[in-house]
Protein backbone atom coordinates (compact mmCIF):
# COMPACT_ATOMS: atom_id res chain seq x y z
CA UNK A 1 0.00 0.00 0.00
CA UNK A 2 3.07 2.10 -0.74
CA UNK A 3 0.97 4.43 -3.04
CA UNK A 4 1.47 8.11 -4.12
CA UNK A 5 -1.46 10.76 -4.27
CA UNK A 6 -0.50 12.79 -8.06
CA UNK A 7 -1.18 15.96 -6.30
CA UNK A 8 0.80 19.33 -5.32
CA UNK A 9 4.73 19.31 -5.17
CA UNK A 10 5.44 20.37 -1.36
CA UNK A 11 8.68 22.72 -1.11
CA UNK A 12 10.74 20.41 1.46
CA UNK A 13 13.95 22.18 2.98
CA UNK A 14 17.28 20.88 3.02
CA UNK A 15 17.95 18.51 5.65
CA UNK A 16 21.36 18.28 7.03
CA UNK A 17 23.03 15.49 6.35
CA UNK A 18 26.86 14.63 7.33
CA UNK A 19 29.20 13.08 4.96
CA UNK A 20 33.13 13.34 4.23
CA UNK A 21 33.55 14.51 1.18
CA UNK A 22 36.63 14.97 -1.00
CA UNK A 23 37.70 18.26 -2.35
CA UNK A 24 39.63 15.75 -5.24
CA UNK A 25 37.83 16.26 -8.63
CA UNK A 26 38.39 12.90 -10.81
CA UNK A 27 39.82 14.32 -14.15
CA UNK A 28 37.30 15.01 -16.69
CA UNK A 29 36.68 12.36 -19.08
CA UNK A 30 36.39 13.04 -22.91
CA UNK A 31 32.94 13.71 -24.09
CA UNK A 32 31.62 11.76 -26.69
CA UNK A 33 30.67 12.17 -30.27
CA UNK A 34 27.64 14.81 -30.09
CA UNK A 35 28.42 16.07 -26.16
CA UNK A 36 28.79 19.69 -25.78
CA UNK A 37 32.45 20.72 -25.06
CA UNK A 38 32.96 21.71 -21.28
CA UNK A 39 34.52 25.27 -22.34
CA UNK A 40 31.36 25.76 -24.46
CA UNK A 41 28.59 25.53 -21.79
CA UNK A 42 27.20 23.44 -18.86
CA UNK A 43 28.55 20.53 -17.37
CA UNK A 44 27.77 18.00 -14.93
CA UNK A 45 29.76 16.52 -12.34
CA UNK A 46 28.82 13.24 -10.65
CA UNK A 47 30.08 11.22 -7.94
CA UNK A 48 27.74 8.53 -5.99
CA UNK A 49 27.99 7.28 -2.22
CA UNK A 50 26.41 4.03 -2.72
CA UNK A 51 28.85 2.42 -5.35
CA UNK A 52 27.86 -1.26 -4.99
CA UNK A 53 26.36 -3.65 -7.57
CA UNK A 54 22.81 -3.73 -5.55
CA UNK A 55 21.86 -1.06 -3.14
CA UNK A 56 18.70 -0.32 -1.55
CA UNK A 57 18.80 3.39 -2.96
CA UNK A 58 20.58 5.17 -6.07
CA UNK A 59 22.97 8.20 -4.72
CA UNK A 60 23.64 10.38 -7.81
CA UNK A 61 25.41 13.41 -6.12
CA UNK A 62 25.96 16.18 -8.55
CA UNK A 63 26.80 19.70 -9.47
CA UNK A 64 25.91 21.37 -12.54
CA UNK A 65 28.82 24.20 -13.39
CA UNK A 66 28.50 26.81 -15.86
CA UNK A 67 31.81 26.77 -18.17
CA UNK A 68 30.46 29.44 -21.01
CA UNK A 69 30.64 33.09 -21.14
CA UNK A 70 27.26 34.41 -20.24
CA UNK A 71 25.28 33.62 -17.05
CA UNK A 72 22.50 30.09 -17.18
CA UNK A 73 18.75 30.87 -15.36
CA UNK A 74 19.13 27.55 -13.62
CA UNK A 75 15.18 27.12 -14.19
CA UNK A 76 15.67 26.23 -17.63
CA UNK A 77 18.10 23.87 -17.05
CA UNK A 78 17.38 19.89 -16.84
CA UNK A 79 19.50 16.81 -16.07
CA UNK A 80 18.75 13.71 -16.67
CA UNK A 81 20.18 10.44 -15.03
CA UNK A 82 19.55 7.12 -17.08
CA UNK A 83 19.15 3.64 -15.57
CA UNK A 84 17.41 0.36 -16.40
CA UNK A 85 14.33 -0.44 -14.41
CA UNK A 86 14.35 -3.14 -11.68
CA UNK A 87 11.34 -4.77 -13.68
CA UNK A 88 8.87 -3.88 -15.93
CA UNK A 89 6.31 -2.69 -13.17
CA UNK A 90 8.89 -0.80 -10.99
CA UNK A 91 8.00 2.71 -9.59
CA UNK A 92 10.31 5.20 -8.26
CA UNK A 93 10.56 7.74 -5.84
CA UNK A 94 13.08 10.52 -5.16
CA UNK A 95 14.42 12.46 -2.79
CA UNK A 96 17.44 15.38 -2.03
CA UNK A 97 19.13 15.15 1.30
CA UNK A 98 20.82 18.16 1.07
CA UNK A 99 21.78 20.65 -1.50
CA UNK A 100 23.67 23.85 -1.52
CA UNK A 101 20.90 25.45 -3.56
CA UNK A 102 18.14 24.28 -1.24
CA UNK A 103 16.12 20.94 -1.48
CA UNK A 104 13.22 23.64 -1.66
CA UNK A 105 14.19 24.49 -5.38
CA UNK A 106 15.52 20.92 -6.88
CA UNK A 107 12.51 18.72 -8.46
CA UNK A 108 12.95 14.89 -9.88
CA UNK A 109 10.57 13.08 -11.81
CA UNK A 110 10.84 9.94 -13.49
CA UNK A 111 10.03 9.00 -17.16
CA UNK A 112 10.45 6.08 -19.82
CA UNK A 113 12.41 6.42 -22.57
CA UNK A 114 10.68 6.39 -26.00
CA UNK A 115 13.92 3.91 -27.21
CA UNK A 116 14.65 1.36 -24.54
CA UNK A 117 18.55 0.13 -24.64
CA UNK A 118 20.25 -2.45 -22.37
CA UNK A 119 21.45 -0.41 -19.84
CA UNK A 120 18.34 2.43 -19.71
CA UNK A 121 14.81 2.70 -19.99
CA UNK A 122 13.71 5.21 -17.52
CA UNK A 123 15.88 8.11 -16.96
CA UNK A 124 15.52 10.68 -13.56
CA UNK A 125 15.07 14.21 -14.41
CA UNK A 126 16.24 17.01 -12.28
CA UNK A 127 14.59 20.26 -12.38
CA UNK A 128 15.16 23.81 -10.79
CA UNK A 129 12.50 26.52 -9.43
CA UNK A 130 12.77 30.03 -9.96
CA UNK A 131 14.66 30.05 -6.25
CA UNK A 132 17.27 28.09 -6.96
CA UNK A 133 18.84 31.60 -9.47
CA UNK A 134 21.41 31.53 -11.94
CA UNK A 135 24.89 29.98 -12.29
CA UNK A 136 27.06 33.18 -13.28
CA UNK A 137 29.99 31.83 -15.50
CA UNK A 138 32.55 29.67 -13.96
CA UNK A 139 30.11 29.00 -11.36
CA UNK A 140 28.43 25.25 -10.10
CA UNK A 141 25.59 24.62 -7.92
CA UNK A 142 27.33 23.12 -5.45
CA UNK A 143 26.53 19.93 -4.06
CA UNK A 144 23.45 18.15 -4.81
CA UNK A 145 22.79 15.32 -2.79
CA UNK A 146 20.12 13.49 -4.35
CA UNK A 147 18.51 9.65 -3.80
CA UNK A 148 16.13 7.44 -5.64
CA UNK A 149 14.31 3.96 -4.36
CA UNK A 150 11.94 1.53 -5.53
CA UNK A 151 8.75 2.12 -4.07
CA UNK A 152 8.69 -0.56 -2.33
CA UNK A 153 12.10 -0.27 -0.74
CA UNK A 154 13.35 -3.10 -2.31
CA UNK A 155 17.01 -3.67 -3.40
CA UNK A 156 17.76 -2.13 -6.73
CA UNK A 157 20.51 -3.18 -9.12
CA UNK A 158 23.05 -0.67 -10.29
CA UNK A 159 25.81 -2.19 -12.66
CA UNK A 160 23.80 -2.00 -15.93
CA UNK A 161 22.10 1.39 -15.10
CA UNK A 162 23.40 3.79 -18.29
CA UNK A 163 24.60 6.69 -16.21
CA UNK A 164 25.88 5.18 -13.13
CA UNK A 165 29.70 5.15 -12.27
CA UNK A 166 30.55 2.69 -9.41
CA UNK A 167 34.09 3.93 -9.09
CA UNK A 168 33.14 7.75 -8.55
CA UNK A 169 33.70 8.15 -5.60
CA UNK A 170 34.59 11.88 -5.76
CA UNK A 171 33.23 14.84 -8.39
CA UNK A 172 34.13 14.46 -11.97
CA UNK A 173 32.98 15.67 -15.49
CA UNK A 174 30.32 12.76 -16.78
CA UNK A 175 28.70 12.57 -19.93
CA UNK A 176 26.82 9.60 -19.11
CA UNK A 177 24.54 12.28 -17.74
CA UNK A 178 22.64 14.81 -20.00
CA UNK A 179 22.27 18.50 -19.45
CA UNK A 180 19.23 20.39 -21.52
CA UNK A 181 18.49 23.85 -22.20
CA UNK A 182 15.25 24.76 -23.68
CA UNK A 183 14.86 21.08 -25.05
CA UNK A 184 18.28 21.18 -26.46
CA UNK A 185 21.56 19.06 -25.16
CA UNK A 186 23.98 21.07 -23.79
CA UNK A 187 26.23 18.23 -22.00
CA UNK A 188 26.61 14.47 -22.50
CA UNK A 189 25.09 12.22 -24.71
CA UNK A 190 21.79 10.02 -23.74
CA UNK A 191 21.55 6.63 -24.58
CA UNK A 192 20.91 4.47 -27.65
CA UNK A 193 20.27 8.30 -29.38
CA UNK A 194 16.99 9.79 -27.17
CA UNK A 195 17.29 13.17 -27.13
CA UNK A 196 15.69 15.01 -24.63
CA UNK A 197 12.53 15.88 -27.46
CA UNK A 198 11.61 12.31 -27.91
CA UNK A 199 8.33 11.31 -26.91
CA UNK A 200 8.37 9.86 -23.15
CA UNK A 201 5.94 8.42 -21.07
CA UNK A 202 6.16 10.03 -17.83
CA UNK A 203 6.14 6.95 -15.04
CA UNK A 204 5.80 8.36 -11.79
CA UNK A 205 4.18 11.85 -9.91
CA UNK A 206 6.66 14.43 -9.38
CA UNK A 207 8.99 14.74 -6.73
CA UNK A 208 7.77 15.24 -3.49
CA UNK A 209 7.86 11.23 -1.25
CA UNK A 210 5.05 12.51 0.83
CA UNK A 211 2.08 13.24 -1.49
CA UNK A 212 -0.35 11.11 0.18
CA UNK A 213 -2.64 12.65 2.67
CA UNK A 214 -0.87 13.93 5.79
CA UNK A 215 -0.76 14.87 9.43
CA UNK A 216 1.31 17.70 11.04
CA UNK A 217 0.65 19.61 13.61
CA UNK A 218 3.89 21.54 15.17
CA UNK A 219 1.78 21.91 18.17
CA UNK A 220 1.35 25.79 18.33
CA UNK A 221 -1.20 26.23 21.24
CA UNK A 222 -1.68 28.63 23.65
CA UNK A 223 -2.60 25.79 26.57
CA UNK A 224 -4.70 22.91 27.04
CA UNK A 225 -7.79 24.76 26.79
CA UNK A 226 -7.02 26.41 23.38
CA UNK A 227 -10.27 25.58 20.95
CA UNK A 228 -7.58 24.93 18.10
CA UNK A 229 -6.74 21.96 20.07
CA UNK A 230 -10.49 20.46 19.81
CA UNK A 231 -10.63 22.10 16.11
CA UNK A 232 -7.69 20.10 14.95
CA UNK A 233 -8.52 16.47 15.80
CA UNK A 234 -7.38 16.15 19.51
CA UNK A 235 -8.77 15.29 22.98
CA UNK A 236 -6.65 16.06 26.39
CA UNK A 237 -7.48 13.35 28.48
CA UNK A 238 -9.78 14.17 31.76
CA UNK A 239 -11.06 11.08 32.21
CA UNK A 240 -10.52 8.21 35.08
CA UNK A 241 -9.08 4.87 33.89
CA UNK A 242 -5.89 3.09 33.27
CA UNK A 243 -2.85 2.89 32.17
CA UNK A 244 -0.94 3.62 35.34
CA UNK A 245 -1.54 4.08 39.37
CA UNK A 246 -5.16 2.85 40.01
CA UNK A 247 -6.95 6.36 41.00
CA UNK A 248 -4.45 8.68 39.95
CA UNK A 249 -6.18 11.64 37.83
CA UNK A 250 -5.35 12.75 34.45
CA UNK A 251 -5.11 16.26 34.32
CA UNK A 252 -5.66 18.68 31.11
CA UNK A 253 -4.21 21.22 32.89
CA UNK A 254 -0.73 19.53 32.96
CA UNK A 255 -0.29 19.94 29.10
CA UNK A 256 1.39 22.83 28.56
CA UNK A 257 3.17 24.69 25.28
CA UNK A 258 5.67 27.08 25.37
CA UNK A 259 8.42 28.22 22.41
CA UNK A 260 11.42 26.52 22.83
CA UNK A 261 14.32 27.36 20.02
CA UNK A 262 11.77 28.62 17.85
CA UNK A 263 9.41 26.30 17.84
CA UNK A 264 6.34 25.76 19.63
CA UNK A 265 7.00 22.63 21.79
CA UNK A 266 4.71 20.36 24.18
CA UNK A 267 5.04 19.45 27.51
CA UNK A 268 3.43 16.79 29.70
CA UNK A 269 3.87 16.63 32.87
CA UNK A 270 3.03 14.10 35.55
CA UNK A 271 3.84 14.12 39.15
CA UNK A 272 3.06 12.22 42.11
CA UNK A 273 3.71 12.51 45.76
CA UNK A 274 3.68 9.00 46.37
CA UNK A 275 -0.06 8.64 47.06
CA UNK A 276 -2.80 7.50 44.44
CA UNK A 277 -4.77 10.92 45.33
CA UNK A 278 -2.01 12.96 44.61
CA UNK A 279 -1.06 11.60 41.14
CA UNK A 280 -1.40 13.52 37.89
CA UNK A 281 -0.98 12.00 35.32
CA UNK A 282 -1.35 13.47 31.09
CA UNK A 283 -2.17 11.82 27.67
CA UNK A 284 -3.46 13.66 24.21
CA UNK A 285 -4.32 11.58 21.40
CA UNK A 286 -6.37 12.29 18.07
CA UNK A 287 -10.01 12.12 18.70
CA UNK A 288 -10.29 9.57 15.62
CA UNK A 289 -9.34 6.26 14.81
CA UNK A 290 -8.16 6.91 11.12
CA UNK A 291 -4.69 6.28 10.74
CA UNK A 292 -3.37 2.46 9.73
CA UNK A 293 -0.72 2.00 7.29
CA UNK A 294 2.17 4.13 6.35
CA UNK A 295 4.92 6.86 8.41
CA UNK A 296 4.48 7.93 11.73
CA UNK A 297 7.40 10.33 13.36
CA UNK A 298 7.28 12.33 15.91
CA UNK A 299 10.26 14.26 18.03
CA UNK A 300 10.38 13.76 21.82
CA UNK A 301 12.52 14.60 24.70
CA UNK A 302 12.64 11.81 27.30
CA UNK A 303 13.44 12.50 30.56
CA UNK A 304 15.54 10.69 33.55
CA UNK A 305 15.09 12.52 36.23
CA UNK A 306 12.09 14.98 37.75
CA UNK A 307 12.45 18.37 37.54
CA UNK A 308 12.38 18.66 41.13
CA UNK A 309 11.92 16.33 44.15
CA UNK A 310 13.52 12.84 44.39
CA UNK A 311 13.64 10.27 41.43
CA UNK A 312 13.41 6.67 41.60
CA UNK A 313 9.24 6.53 39.92
CA UNK A 314 8.48 3.64 37.48
CA UNK A 315 7.61 6.49 34.77
CA UNK A 316 6.77 5.20 31.48
CA UNK A 317 7.23 8.27 28.37
CA UNK A 318 5.14 7.17 25.15
CA UNK A 319 4.44 7.79 21.76
CA UNK A 320 2.50 5.23 20.36
CA UNK A 321 -0.97 4.24 18.08
CA UNK A 322 -3.80 1.97 19.26
CA UNK A 323 -7.31 1.06 18.93
CA UNK A 324 -9.44 -0.29 21.14
CA UNK A 325 -10.35 -4.16 22.49
CA UNK A 326 -13.30 -5.09 21.60
CA UNK A 327 -13.09 -8.25 23.97
CA UNK A 328 -10.21 -10.42 25.79
CA UNK A 329 -7.92 -11.57 22.78
CA UNK A 330 -10.03 -10.08 19.81
CA UNK A 331 -7.69 -10.93 16.58
CA UNK A 332 -8.53 -7.51 15.41
CA UNK A 333 -6.59 -5.22 17.99
CA UNK A 334 -3.63 -2.96 17.25
CA UNK A 335 -1.17 -1.07 19.26
CA UNK A 336 2.26 0.31 18.15
CA UNK A 337 4.24 1.83 21.08
CA UNK A 338 7.90 4.11 21.53
CA UNK A 339 8.13 3.67 25.65
CA UNK A 340 10.70 4.53 27.34
CA UNK A 341 11.33 3.82 31.14
CA UNK A 342 14.01 5.64 32.91
CA UNK A 343 13.69 4.09 36.62
CA UNK A 344 12.92 0.62 34.88
CA UNK A 345 10.01 -0.99 36.04
CA UNK A 346 7.89 -4.13 34.88
CA UNK A 347 10.92 -6.63 36.13
CA UNK A 348 13.48 -4.32 34.48
CA UNK A 349 16.09 -2.35 37.09
CA UNK A 350 17.09 0.84 35.37
CA UNK A 351 16.56 2.60 31.86
CA UNK A 352 15.21 0.69 28.89
CA UNK A 353 13.39 1.52 25.47
CA UNK A 354 11.05 -0.51 24.51
CA UNK A 355 9.38 -0.45 20.71
CA UNK A 356 6.40 -3.13 20.78
CA UNK A 357 3.82 -4.62 18.33
CA UNK A 358 0.90 -6.21 19.44
CA UNK A 359 -1.60 -8.18 17.74
CA UNK A 360 -3.73 -8.76 21.14
CA UNK A 361 -4.12 -9.13 24.79
CA UNK A 362 -6.52 -10.08 27.68
CA UNK A 363 -6.04 -7.98 30.88
CA UNK A 364 -7.42 -10.47 33.42
CA UNK A 365 -6.02 -12.63 33.57
CA UNK A 366 -3.10 -11.30 31.79
CA UNK A 367 -1.96 -12.66 28.41
CA UNK A 368 0.27 -10.91 25.77
CA UNK A 369 0.56 -11.14 22.18
CA UNK A 370 3.04 -8.89 20.68
CA UNK A 371 6.79 -8.49 19.66
CA UNK A 372 9.31 -6.21 20.94
CA UNK A 373 12.65 -4.73 20.53
CA UNK A 374 14.75 -2.82 23.32
CA UNK A 375 17.43 -1.13 24.12
CA UNK A 376 18.80 -1.07 27.76
CA UNK A 377 20.45 2.58 28.02
CA UNK A 378 19.32 6.26 28.73
CA UNK A 379 17.53 8.00 26.25
CA UNK A 380 17.62 11.28 28.07
CA UNK A 381 17.05 14.07 25.62
CA UNK A 382 15.37 15.04 22.14
CA UNK A 383 14.95 11.52 19.92
CA UNK A 384 13.55 11.69 16.19
CA UNK A 385 10.68 8.50 16.58
CA UNK A 386 10.04 6.73 13.34
CA UNK A 387 7.41 3.88 12.73
CA UNK A 388 6.49 2.38 9.35
CA UNK A 389 3.55 0.14 8.97
CA UNK A 390 3.15 -1.93 5.26
CA UNK A 391 1.94 -5.03 4.11
CA UNK A 392 4.49 -6.51 5.22
CA UNK A 393 6.09 -5.76 8.38
CA UNK A 394 6.36 -2.74 11.42
CA UNK A 395 9.94 -0.86 11.60
CA UNK A 396 10.89 1.15 13.49
CA UNK A 397 13.72 3.82 13.75
CA UNK A 398 15.28 6.27 16.76
CA UNK A 399 17.60 8.98 15.71
CA UNK A 400 17.19 7.47 11.89
CA UNK A 401 18.59 4.59 12.72
CA UNK A 402 16.82 0.80 12.74
CA UNK A 403 15.93 -0.02 15.92
CA UNK A 404 13.47 -2.85 15.40
CA UNK A 405 11.58 -4.64 12.96
CA UNK A 406 8.14 -7.37 13.68
CA UNK A 407 6.43 -9.37 11.61
CA UNK A 408 3.36 -9.54 9.64
CA UNK A 409 1.49 -11.26 12.00
CA UNK A 410 1.29 -8.06 14.22
CA UNK A 411 -0.22 -5.81 10.91
CA UNK A 412 -3.43 -3.85 12.11
CA UNK A 413 -6.63 -4.71 10.50
CA UNK A 414 -8.23 -1.40 11.74
CA UNK A 415 -7.47 1.70 11.57
CA UNK A 416 -6.31 3.54 15.04
CA UNK A 417 -5.35 6.57 17.01
CA UNK A 418 -2.35 8.64 17.92
CA UNK A 419 -1.65 9.57 21.32
CA UNK A 420 1.15 10.72 23.39
CA UNK A 421 1.35 10.10 27.26
CA UNK A 422 2.87 9.96 30.82
CA UNK A 423 2.02 7.82 33.44
CA UNK A 424 3.49 5.90 36.70
CA UNK A 425 3.26 2.13 36.38
CA UNK A 426 3.07 2.17 40.02
CA UNK A 427 4.22 3.66 43.09
CA UNK A 428 6.52 1.11 44.47
CA UNK A 429 9.70 2.51 43.00
CA UNK A 430 9.98 5.50 45.39
CA UNK A 431 8.14 5.65 48.65
CA UNK A 432 8.82 9.19 49.29
CA UNK A 433 5.63 11.30 50.16
CA UNK A 434 7.90 14.49 48.63
CA UNK A 435 5.95 15.73 45.52
CA UNK A 436 7.95 15.69 42.64
CA UNK A 437 7.11 16.19 38.69
CA UNK A 438 8.79 15.04 35.55
CA UNK A 439 8.39 16.09 31.91
CA UNK A 440 8.03 14.65 28.52
CA UNK A 441 8.41 17.51 25.86
CA UNK A 442 6.78 16.53 22.41
CA UNK A 443 7.96 19.05 19.21
CA UNK A 444 6.03 17.64 16.36
CA UNK A 445 3.83 14.54 15.15
CA UNK A 446 3.60 13.48 11.64
CA UNK A 447 1.66 10.85 9.81
CA UNK A 448 1.71 9.78 6.02
CA UNK A 449 -1.08 7.73 5.09
CA UNK A 450 -0.12 4.30 2.73
CA UNK A 451 3.43 5.56 2.36
CA UNK A 452 7.06 4.30 3.77
CA UNK A 453 9.52 7.51 4.46
CA UNK A 454 13.21 7.16 5.48
CA UNK A 455 13.81 8.97 8.06
CA UNK A 456 15.65 11.22 5.90
CA UNK A 457 12.63 11.92 4.31
CA UNK A 458 10.47 12.12 7.31
CA UNK A 459 13.06 15.33 8.33
CA UNK A 460 12.83 16.87 4.98
CA UNK A 461 9.19 16.96 5.03
CA UNK A 462 9.55 18.42 8.46
CA UNK A 463 11.52 21.08 7.44
CA UNK A 464 9.76 21.85 4.48
CA UNK A 465 6.40 21.79 6.43
CA UNK A 466 8.34 24.71 8.81
CA UNK A 467 9.92 26.76 5.99
CA UNK A 468 6.07 27.21 4.82
CA UNK A 469 5.62 28.39 8.09
CA UNK A 470 2.99 25.21 8.10
CA UNK A 471 2.16 24.44 11.86
CA UNK A 472 -0.75 22.09 11.62
CA UNK A 473 -2.34 20.03 7.73
CA UNK A 474 -4.72 17.09 8.47
CA UNK A 475 -6.11 15.62 4.63
CA UNK A 476 -5.94 12.33 5.96
CA UNK A 477 -9.48 11.16 5.28
CA UNK A 478 -12.36 10.28 8.07
CA UNK A 479 -12.73 5.68 7.69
Amino acid sequence: MRKLAKSRVRAAAATAVTVALSCTALAAMPAPAGAAAAADGLVVQYRTSASGATADQSEPWLKVRNNGTAAVQLSDVKVRYYFKADSASASYRFACSWAVKGCANITGTFGTLANPTATADRYLEIAFTPGAGTLAPGADTGDMQLRFHQSNWQPLGQSDDYSFGRDRATYGDWPRITAHVGGTTAWGEAPGGNDPDDPTDPTDPPTDPAEGPTLFDDFNYSGHSDPKIAANGWNVRANSGGPGVPGANWVPENVTFASQSGNSVMNLETSTAGTAASTEQTEILTRSMKFRNGTYAARVKFSDAPRSGPDGDRLVQTFFTINDLKAPMADDYAEYDFEYLPNGGWGEPANILYTTSWETYRPDPWEAVNQHSEARQSYAGWHDLVVTIDNNAITYYVDGQHFGTHGAAYLPERPMSINFNQWLIDLEGQSSTTPRSYDQQVDYVLHVKDQVLSPAQVGALVSGYRAAGTTFEDTVPAT
